[in-house]
This record gives C-alpha cells, structure tokens and sequence, in this order.
C-alpha cells in the first residue's frame, strides 16, 4: 500500500486482498495505514502457502526503500492504484 507515487509504504499479508484493501481504505485495516493515509495498492504478489507469504514480507520489509521502490516499478511504473484489476 502507499500514499502516492515513491511515498510512504506498507507492506502486509493477507489471505483476501479485496476484503482487506477494503479495509484499509476505510481506516481499519491497519493503524498504520490510517495514520499516513495508504489507500493505494500499487503492488501484489501471490504465493504458494501463507508460512512462504510471511517469510517473504520480513524480507521485503528489512529491504532498502529503493529495492521496494525497484519492486514495485518492475509491474507499475506509474504507482497506479491496481486494487480495479482485482474486481
């Protein structure tokens, strides 16, 4: 999640992307989110089991901002809101 293009981030786990972006949209999927006003999904992977979607966000998250900001321009350049391409 982030709030605008190379702003602040979130990253997170979840089992149902469209509930929890909901969520987050409307301020309780996370205090985080609610504090810096992350609405925008700008970048979504799947894996195969949630044990590997756990280890998998701790590594992203002890990662530099610019890896993360390499990441997600590799599928989203523009840092669109990708949440319309999950319904």
């Amino acid at each position: 999640m982030a709030d605008r293009y190379r702003g602040t981030l979130y990253v997170g786990v979840t089992a149902d992307l469209p509930r929890r972006i909901d969520q987050h949209r409307e301020g309780s999927g996370s205090d985080f989110c609610a504090r810096y006003g992350l609405k925008r999904l700008v970048w979504a992977q799947r894996c195969g089991s949630i044990t590997a979607a756990i280890a998998h966000e701790k590594r992203i998250k002890r990662w530099h901002r610019q890896w993360k900001f390499d990441l997600i321009e590799q599928q989203n350049p523009d840092w669109e809101d990708l949440f319309g391409l999950l319904i």
